[in-house]
């Protein structure tokens, strides 16, 4: 008799672990990886998706059974003691051993080889964790209504899930960004996909006063020089006024149309080369600008503000360059706007944006406000500051170091510990 209870109490551990280990695994496991496995044809991870597909049902199943199974080991241990030892001593003693035994072998154990080896684990119980919710699912469902039925007497509200699956990626990046599995050039890039939705091409583009633009009005030979000395290959022309755009001179066009010509570049009309400019609003969310360049398969637009006033131009490669980093080849222009000092601070020219510095020394000041470092120098200043002047915010200090009219052209960052900035 004391030894079938015995067997009895081992087997109901047994099973109070093999609960408790598959209810750590099955939460545990990552959901992306499940999610292409069983893509991949794997039927046990298609199980265990659909388990975590209704956690409420597959945790409530798994309490069940955990709690029944514990509840009639302690029944039994307790019957057992009272027989080797009679009385309220035999009794204390089974309280003693039942926990120290469901705490270490039916808890601690199996959850932490549970919570090493999840994913793996998840599919080894997938099964037999569906046979238990099948039979007691039923019992789940009815707790289930009693415990919304306190919950709404309690004035208790179900609050839905607030975590999307990009603040979900977001965050996955980040951990293991912060526990050195993923480099910061692959951190940017991944977070650069995603920040698109809340970037206008007015933060990607280039400013109107960096943008080589040539007269349309000047001789055939002066432009194509001017355009072969570029090293860009499309060129906005304008007329008058650098504002009056008149059209776009592509490179290839231009060079097609002098060998069309008997290699001459006299009497070329290079209006009618040109291909028609397009403007699009500084507020065009970048992503949706990315998805116009693709379906129109041009490179190149224009920007003009509310009024149609020039701003600057984007192409697709800037917009690329906010995912990847600075895409450069052979023609271009290196700009060197952030050269870090031996006293720790860092030098910036006023037009670096704050993207740029933020990826270049992995800081994190805000670019809600302003494009530009030298415009989020002024927005949080309140006016055009004058060189020698110093500025804290953000966990930095700003010193003014050149300035061209009203514009900020040169300054110096370092970041400060808060007591300073305070």
């Amino acid at each position: 008799m004391i030894i079938g209870i015995l067997v009895t109490i081992i087997i109901l551990i047994c099973m109070s672990a093999f609960f408790s280990g598959s209810e750590t695994a099955l939460t545990a496991a990552s959901r992306a990886r499940m999610h292409q496995l069983e893509k991949d044809g794997n039927k046990r991870a298609g199980l265990v998706n659909k388990l975590i597909s209704d956690r409420e049902k597959l945790i409530g199943a798994i309490l069940v059974g955990n709690n029944i199974v514990n509840i009639l080991a302690s029944i039994l241990a307790a019957e057992l003691f009272r027989q080797l030892i009679p009385g309220p001593l035999g009794v204390a003693i089974a309280t003693a051993v039942m926990t120290l035994v469901v705490v270490v072998c039916a808890e601690m154990t199996p959850k932490t080889y549970a919570i090493n080896r999840p994913d793996s684990m998840a599919m080894r119980v997938a099964t037999p964790i569906n046979w238990v919710v099948i039979a007691i699912g039923w019992v789940v469902a009815g707790a289930q209504v009693l415990v919304n039925g306190l919950l709404k007497l309690l004035g208790v509200s179900q609050p839905g899930d607030a975590v999307t699956a990009e603040d979900d990626i977001r965050g996955t990046i980040d951990l293991h960004h912060s526990e050195e599995g993923l480099d910061a050039k692959n951190r940017h890039r991944l977070v650069g996909a995603l920040d698109l939705k809340d970037m206008t091409v007015e933060e990607v583009m280039i400013h109107r006063k960096n943008i080589t633009m040539i007269d349309a009005d000047q001789p055939a030979d002066a432009i194509v020089r001017k355009a072969l000395a570029s090293p860009h290959t499309r060129l906005p022309l304008f007329r008058g006024d650098q504002e009056e755009i008149v059209g776009i001179l592509h490179v290839k066009d231009l060079l097609r149309a002098i060998v069309g010509n008997n290699g001459k570049t006299s009497g070329l009309d290079i209006l009618d080369i040109c291909r028609d400019p397009w403007f699009i609003p500084e507020t065009t969310a970048a992503e949706d600008q990315l998805d116009l360049f693709l379906k129109k398969r041009s490179h190149f637009a224009l920007v003009v503000d509310e009024y149609g006033a020039l701003q600057g131009l984007v192409t697709l490669e800037d917009i690329l360059e906010e995912i990847v980093g600075d895409i450069r080849d052979e023609y271009d222009v290196v700009v060197r706007g952030v050269r870090p000092q031996e006293d720790g601070s860092v030098y910036v020219e006023g037009g670096v944006t704050i993207r740029d510095l933020n990826r270049a020394m992995g800081w994190e000041l805000p670019d809600e406000e302003a494009v530009t470092i030298a415009g989020l120098v002024i927005h949080e200043a309140q006016t055009i500051p004058e060189p020698g002047q110093r500025f804290a915010f953000y966990g930095y200090r700003f010193d003014i170091a050149r300035k061209s009219r009203n514009q900020i052209t040169g300054l110096k960052v370092m970041p400060v510990r808060e007591e300073q900035d305070a």
